[in-house]
């Protein structure tokens, strides 16, 4: 008997209601790194909590998304030749498939970047890759590709970050940095462009963030795009070199921009109690402003600083009036949403030889949780009083965010892929 996908879709929903709220993106189900799940684990370590581990083949920036009873992730295999997605079994840690393309053409990346470093999306119905230059790909839940888009070459020097957003019937991909920068809007079912938005990178007449005067030439944004609601209608909102745009996803036009980010982003804009966060990348930018409008709303920026003392990669967290980050350098930070007052700032813990974080925070309830390169796992309280209330070492590089679901913490590292929880669900 054949059941209608909408059908198919609502078991697949109600079975991971009971399995615990979906991670089907990269920062979790709305992009802002908030799960509605609780009891997580805060105190492990490799030998405690630990559910399973499984070596990876090489190392990757990429993390994890779980959808009911399957964890994915996009893998590099001879660095970058094969570009591919991992599929685990989520009780067991069981490899359940592998699948990629091939791709032999040289492409430059930094060598703390590798390949890959997008993480996969999920809606239940498909699982979608960007693989850069290398197209984008979906397959179905048993590993068939169902279809491959190519965008042409992505270039540049530090390789690729973006992660592609699924959006009603359509993907979303931001296909750059690099000369070749593109918004993209691809058909769900069969990969086929709807449209396709050029993103002319322009060098700025002044650099004032954290290359001026080193590395003038080095510009583009590594943000995964963000789909909002807000009056009535949908927004893609994406950092690009120099503003701050928001796309119509019907067509791609713009609907309005604000100026003043600088022409080197990571992390990723937050929407947060009606606001939108957003950071430069290396010492760039801070910008907070609502979402709406139309046209140039520079002038309605709720805060806005040229050229923040800390180095952002990961995005923020945002609860009850404060905002959450970690610095690059290792510091944990919360800011007054309201002013972009900085409330607290203290350097995390580290077991290892490196506290810089490259990850973004996620938060369950009151709190918050972040992974620094020694592949430690900090929990703060999500407070605007200062309280670390574990360290949780691993002992492996990680430049990964975590996903959270049903309990279970799913971790990332440079060497391999954890699953860690407290007790063994039936």
């Amino acid at each position: 008997m054949l059941f209608p996908s909408r059908i198919v879709l609502a078991l697949c929903v109600l079975a991971g209601t009971l399995q615990g709220a979906q991670w089907p993106s990269w920062r979790g189900p709305n992009q802002d790194g908030i799960t509605p799940d609780t009891g997580f684990p805060v105190k492990w370590d490799k030998s405690t909590h630990v559910r399973w581990r499984n070596e990876l083949p090489e190392p990757g920036n990429a993390s994890p998304i779980v959808w009911n009873g399957t964890v994915f992730i996009t893998q590099a295999l001879e660095d970058g030749k094969e570009r591919t997605v991992m599929a685990f079994d989520r009780k067991t840690g069981k490899l359940l498939w592998q699948r990629g393309v091939r791709y032999d053409a040289k492409d430059p990346r930094h060598q703390t970047n590798p390949h890959c470093a997008a993480s996969p999306v999920t809606d239940g119905e498909c699982v979608v890759a960007s693989f850069a230059s290398a197209g984008v790909v979906a397959y179905d839940f048993a590993g068939k590709e169902l279809w491959k888009a190519d965008l042409g070459k992505q270039v540049h020097g530090w390789g690729q970050g973006s992660s592609p957003v699924i959006q009603g019937d359509q993907v979303i991909v931001y296909h750059g940095p690099g000369e070749f920068s593109t918004l993209v809007a691809l058909d769900k079912r069969t990969g086929a462009i709807r449209w396709r938005v050029p993103l002319k990178e322009q060098h700025p007449p002044e650099r004032w963030d954290g290359f001026a005067g080193k590395n003038d030439g080095m510009i583009g944004t590594f943000s995964t795009p963000l789909v909002v609601r807000t009056g009535g209608r949908d927004e893609i909102v994406l950092p690009v070199v120099n503003q701050l745009k928001a796309f119509d996803p019907r067509t791609g036009l713009v609907l309005w921009f604000a100026d003043g980010i600088n022409p080197l982003v990571y992390s990723s804009p937050t929407l947060g109690q009606g606001t939108l966060v957003v950071f430069g990348g290396f010492f760039g930018s801070g910008m907070f402003i609502r979402p709406g409008g139309a046209g140039d709303r520079t002038a309605d920026l709720l805060f806005y600083e040229r050229r923040l003392k800390k180095h952002t990669i990961g995005s923020s967290i945002v609860k009850d009036g404060y905002i959450y980050q970690s610095s690059t350098d290792g510091f944990g930070q919360c800011f007054e949403l309201a002013t972009g007052k900085l409330i607290w700032e203290e350097r995390l813990p580290s077991t290892g030889a490196s506290g810089q974080t490259w990850s973004s925070m996620v938060r369950s309830g009151d709190l918050l949780y972040v992974v620094n390169q020694s592949g430690d796992t900090l929990v703060l309280k999500a407070s605007p009083k200062y309280e670390l209330v574990s360290t949780n070492p691993i002992g492996e590089v990680s430049n990964s965010t975590l996903a959270l679901s049903g309990g279970e913490v799913f971790l990332r590292t440079q060497s391999a892929l954890y699953c860690i929880a407290e007790t063994r669900k039936p």
